[in-house]
């Protein structure tokens, strides 16, 4: 068997994992210098010093606020111990804290999900009606693949509880997705569709297409990796590509202006 493809299609994979690591890591430490420092020094009302934040900090809502705090400081964790269950060194060195690693990510993916549910729904749908609904289809699909990544490890059937483990990955960080691709989509075709606010065609498709595509290149690479493709080493390199644009976007424009105003 041609071993070129399955090389090719690896080598497309480690470079979305460096590149989507290192920027979730990047995205964990803006909300602990950012969040963490405002929160401790200023209290919930300090969100406000991020003008960007459409429904953050609200003075008569403190359950709202409390939902909003254990949301962000959830998925900042959820992205750091996702990114550490995919490395295989520290699953076959260290199985151990794999297993209890593991457990934290379903067990705060879950938080995630609620959160998100609760957040969006407790005073109704917003305006923006589509995006409620991709932001509920999204906690949604957190909430039953990390049941399944459960289920499927405690019958010990490791092959299924893998591909379950990576889909909850990849639909945990959706909203990361969502963010980091709107800055990409800015950089590449200046924000053309977008709408004022975030309701044009693009940013509409995007609020499901944020964690549905990466998820639908997940189930391509799950049935091809062991033949390889090049044409999906292609699609992922490029995928890869725009993800490091939109990275350097989000950083340069408002991750490190916020930290700044903190230091």
């Amino acid at each position: 068997m041609n071993s070129a493809p399955r090389t090719a299609l690896k080598s497309a994979v480690v470079f979305w994992w460096l590149v989507a690591v290192g920027g979730q890591w990047l995205f964990a430490f803006y909300i602990a210098a950012f969040y963490g420092i405002v929160t401790a020094e200023k209290g919930f009302q300090g969100w406000t010093l991020n003008h960007l934040l459409v429904t953050g900090y609200v003075a008569a809502d403190p359950l709202r606020n409390w939902a909003f705090a254990v949301h962000v400081f959830l998925a900042a964790y959820v992205s750091l111990a996702g990114a550490l269950q995919l490395i295989p060194l520290i699953r076959a060195r260290f199985p151990k804290f794999h297993r209890w690693n593991g457990r934290a990510f379903l067990t705060l993916a879950f938080g995630v999900g609620l959160s998100g549910l609760f957040m969006t729904w407790e005073h109704g749908a917003d305006a923006n009606l589509s995006g409620s609904l991709g932001i509920s289809l999204n906690a949604v699909l957190i909430l039953v693949f990390a049941a399944l990544a459960w289920r499927t490890a405690l019958k010990r059937d490791f092959d299924s509880h893998r591909r379950w483990a990576l889909r909850t990955y990849v639909v945990a960080n959706g909203q990361w997705f969502f963010r980091v691709g709107i800055f990409a989509w800015f950089i590449v075709a200046k924000g053309k569709g977008l709408g004022a606010n975030l309701d044009g065609p693009v940013a509409l498709f995007w609020e499901f297409g944020c964690y549905l595509l990466p998820l639908a290149m997940l189930e391509l690479y799950l049935r091809a990796k062991e033949r390889g493709s090049y044409m999906l080493a292609g699609a992922t390199i490029a995928f890869t590509l725009l993800m490091a644009a939109g990275l350097f976007g989000i950083f340069m424009f408002m991750w490190r202006p916020l930290i700044g105003k903190v230091f």
